[in-house]
């Protein structure tokens, strides 16, 4: 039956069709689009550090999920439930260009779309008549997604995001799944609460303390209870486990996200200048990205993952935006410094840059002391990134990415390139 325009309008802004697509095994499914030869229908892992086999496998293919190598497994892990398991090196500027292209693709039905990371959006197509009714629409663009780009993604239509997030979900991979307010007592109320689109693990450990165990529990919960214990969160809580979401779809998202690289490291680091020079590493790259898009940034954010899988996030504010790798490297330094202790072992590190702001609309107050230096600084920048742009990111390398080990250039190159947390200004979330 075919999804009205009008329907359900009851809690979803006024009659409103949304779309999200979301792509199934995306960097697994870029590399058996690119070369099917070698991967289609096999069992493959996108994997950070493939050599040593100590890397985190960062998604699988839905072959190698029925052999039950899932995300977050280490290779070692993988290799023993799945010996003929291919191993790959993640090419960002591939998932890149696979996602413009599958976005493109969106974009022709309807301006209002919404990135929400380099595998999924959200589309609002409520005014999109003209190229037929919802459902039609919604096949077309899977159908032009696999047929075109050769890949395959799941889809949910609903009058809201929050439900069409939901239904993309109900089915995998290449699932269609269409959700409306009325269906949501009997498909989702008999799930766990940390189902709902929305809801973290603490929250649900929360509720659960609360006896508060699956979505329909939360959907009959009093209001005024939820708000004492969760504050606004709770008003939310109770309005989402009944299907209702009034979020618009932004189509200016894309801007003043974030842009961030991780790296998991060959081997643990418990060396603080080997860890300083990945973070310099990693400033370098997050910066070069961020001037591509002529942007600054406001705050400087780090990652630290133990062996254990503990995991620390911690930014600081500066006192002006910047675009400079050198003042990222050295913010993040100061804070692994901060919040590190001397000899702990490091697997992970991460720099994000955030509060992005466009340079041409940004007033930056030159430092008293070294605004002479300033225009020296950004030449220098200017002619660096032009060389990278001719010649490879490893054109030009400085001194202290390099050490005083001859082999660091090998390192260096595989730290760059397996940065597995976010692209420029989209998060990362394969499935």
């Amino acid at each position: 039956m075919p999804l009205k325009k009008a329907d359900e309008h009851s809690g979803s802004g006024k009659g409103r069709v949304i779309i999200h697509l979301d792509m199934n095994a995306f960097y697994c499914s870029v590399h058996e689009a690119e070369e099917p030869h070698l991967y289609k229908g096999k069992p493959t892992a996108v994997a950070g550090s493939v050599e040593l086999r100590k890397g985190i496998i960062v998604t699988s293919s839905y072959a190698a999920r029925q052999r039950g190598v899932k995300t977050g497994m280490t290779v070692r892990q993988g290799l023993q439930l799945c010996p003929d398991l291919i191993l790959i090196q993640p090419d960002f500027e591939l998932y890149r260009k696979y996602s413009k292209g599958f976005m493109s693709v969106a974009k022709q039905y309807s301006p209002l779309i919404e990135a929400t990371s380099i595998d999924e959006c959200y589309l609002d197509i409520t005014g999109s008549s003209i190229f037929g009714e919802p459902l039609e629409i919604a096949h077309a663009i899977q159908d032009r997604v696999q047929s075109e780009w050769g890949l395959p993604c799941s889809i949910g239509i609903a009058p809201n995001k929050l439900l069409a997030k939901m239904a993309s979900d109900l089915k995998k991979p290449n699932g269609f799944t269409v959700l409306r307010i009325r269906d949501v007592p009997h498909l989702l109320w008999n799930k766990p609460c940390d189902s709902l689109f929305g809801i973290g693990r603490k929250t649900a450990e929360k509720l659960l303390k609360l006896n508060i165990r699956t979505i329909g529990q939360l959907a009959g919960t009093d209001e005024a209870m939820l708000v004492k214990q969760f504050g606004v969160i709770g008003s939310w809580m109770k309005a989402a486990a009944h299907g209702i979401d009034h979020s618009p779809v932004h189509a200016d998202r894309e801007r003043n996200k974030s842009i961030g690289h991780t790296t998991t490291l060959p081997k643990n680091v418990t060396d603080r200048e080997e860890v300083h020079r990945v973070l310099l590493n990693l400033a370098d790259q997050t910066g070069r990205r961020m001037r591509r898009q002529k942007m600054v940034a406001s705050t400087i954010q780090i990652v630290i993952r133990k062996p254990d899988m503990t995991t620390i996030n911690r930014s600081s504010t500066l006192g002006r935006p910047t675009d400079s790798a050198s003042e990222i490297h050295r913010e993040a330094c100061k804070l692994f410094d901060k919040h590190w202790r001397e000899g702990e072992p490091v697997r992970l590190l991460g720099v994000t840059l955030q509060n992005l702001s466009l340079q041409a609309e940004t007033a930056v107050q030159l430092d008293m002391f070294n605004y002479e230096e300033e225009p020296k600084k950004a030449a220098l920048t200017k002619t660096m990134d032009m060389l990278r742009d001719k010649f490879g990111e490893d054109a030009v390398l400085t001194a202290g990415m390099l050490g005083d080990d001859p082999s660091a250039l090998i390192r260096n190159k595989r730290i760059r390139g397996t940065s597995l947390q976010t692209d420029e200004h989209m998060l990362y979330s394969d499935e």
